[in-house]
């Protein structure tokens, strides 16, 4: 049922339309429904300086690089498991030298009451693995290893996808601080012009003052904006592995292109792209396996041991006819009562598998879920950026109207004061507006896997997840 589910009840668009004098932020977008993403998705951003932090982020940040160790401790803890499903084999040498009674006992080496006794045996021992628990152990060790790799992918790619939105709302901030900057700019003109005609007689000190404050009120949108900025590079510098102190490169916002088509998986295609998803998969497999192992501990258990050796005097008579002993021996264990431990743990096991797999569902639900946001989002930011663009336009234009009526004494410098303010939210907004537009993008490729089938983010050669690999 989930595999024919989509994204959302009506049919996707074929595009999603731009919006005029916007710049790149405004340009239309095609959806390719079933194309593959590429690895490197965020090059089709156009920023080259954001496609060499994101480079040094995945070569450099500290947490991956912990997480990547991790990984393959995992995988050699897979091979650990495995290790029981082979004899195992030890051997061992003691030398002593020996002092009897003459006493009280017979005197072996020529009745030499000092005698040297050199023992080297093998130690064998096997268990069948009868009921196949040892290899569900095998094949839990397994899963619990793909589950930690695809929760690696998953923190790649939250990685990079936190590292490219960050750099797009640290242009965003940038955009906006130099926009506020003109407007007080403009503000302070204007106080300057007001402070004249108020020394002439021509205004009442309320309007001025009015205009300071309207001064302080836009000067005061500084701080946090720079406090915004700031946060953004340290943040920036974290995720690439280095200092705040370092000098980073700052990308403007209209040098970000948006990608001129986006992928969009099928949702069967989601299922085998979506690292959550095969996490998810990867740990209902693993409790299944807990199911085997749970089964296999209740049945009986067979020990095969073997004790080849050599007891000899002399270094001489090593692998000579008339020293050798050895011993063979079979054990065979069967539960009988553990104060029905085995059987609350079997059905602990079975409960776990109906919860990891209910967990399942609801991370492929959850999963579409976020796709079909994401593809909503993308043309709802895209009509507000078009609203946005009409409402600063309209917003310049008054305010040039109203400087220029101002000059001619046609209008109070209240109205002015106000067209000032509105084109300065309206500026802000188309700010945020494109910067969203550029964001829609980045969580879009983000919510369909991210494309990490194309790159290798474990840096290491993933070896097979079957139970006889390595043995």
């Amino acid at each position: 049922m989930l595999k024919n589910a989509g994204y959302q009840s009506k049919a996707l668009p074929a595009s999603i339309h731009g919006t005029e004098d916007s710049g790149s932020a405004g340009a239309p977008q095609a959806l390719a429904v079933g194309a593959d993403l590429s690895g490197e998705w965020w090059k089709a951003l156009g920023a080259p300086q954001l496609d060499a932090l994101v480079t040094r982020a995945l070569l450099n940040n500290p947490s991956l690089k912990s997480a990547q160790a991790s990984l393959k401790a995992a995988y050699e803890q897979t091979k650990v498991a495995g290790a029981p499903l082979l004899p195992s084999i030890s051997a061992s040498f003691n030398p002593t030298r020996n002092k009897t009674s003459k006493a009280l006992s017979p005197v072996p080496a020529n009745n030499s009451y000092l005698y040297n006794l050199h023992t080297l045996q093998l130690n064998i021992s096997y268990q069948p693995d009868l009921w196949g628990g040892l290899r569900r152990q095998v094949e839990n060790q397994a899963a619990q290893a793909e589950m930690q790799r695809f929760q690696l992918v998953a923190t790649t790619n939250t990685l990079i996808n936190t590292l490219v939105v960050t750099l797009i709302t640290q242009s965003s901030v940038n955009a906006q601080i130099a926009a506020t900057q003109d407007i007080i700019a403009t503000q302070q003109k204007l106080l300057d012009v007001m402070q004249k005609q108020y020394r002439l007689g021509d205004l009442a000190e309320a309007q001025v003052l009015a205009q300071k404050a309207a001064l302080s009120q836009a000067q005061a949108t500084l701080p946090p904006l720079h406090l915004q900025a700031e946060q953004a590079h340290d943040q920036i510098a974290a995720l690439v592995g280095t200092t705040p102190d370092e000098n980073l490169p700052e990308i403007p916002l209209d040098s970000y292109r948006l990608p001129a088509t986006l992928p969009v998986s099928l949702p069967s295609a989601l299922l085998a792209q979506r690292p959550d998803i095969r996490a998810a998969e990867s740990q209902m497999h693993s409790t299944s396996a807990q199911v085997g192992v749970a089964i296999a501990n209740r049945l009986p258990n067979v020990q095969l041991s073997a004790t080849p050796g050599q007891a000899i005097n002399a270094m001489s008579q090593f692998f000579t006819p008339g020293y050798g002993n050895w011993s063979i021996g079979a054990m065979v264990a069967q539960p009988i009562f553990q104060g029905f431990e085995l059987l609350h743990l079997e059905r602990q096991a079975r409960d776990n598998l109906l919860a990891a797999t209910e967990q399942y569902k609801n991370t492929v639900l959850t999963s579409m879920q976020n796709v079909a946001d994401t593809l909503h989002a993308l043309q709802d930011d895209s009509d507000a950026l078009s609203i946005s663009a009409t409402n600063e336009d309209a917003a310049v234009r008054s305010l040039r109207i109203s400087q220029k009526q101002m000059s001619y004494g046609d209008i109070s410098p209240i109205l002015l004061q106000a067209a000032v303010q509105i084109e300065l939210e309206a500026r802000l907004n188309l700010i945020q507006a494109k910067a969203t537009r550029f964001t829609d993008s980045v969580a879009l490729f983000q919510a369909l896997g991210g494309g990490w089938w194309h790159r290798n983010d474990t840096a290491m050669k993933i070896p097979s997840t079957d139970w006889h690999a390595g043995f």
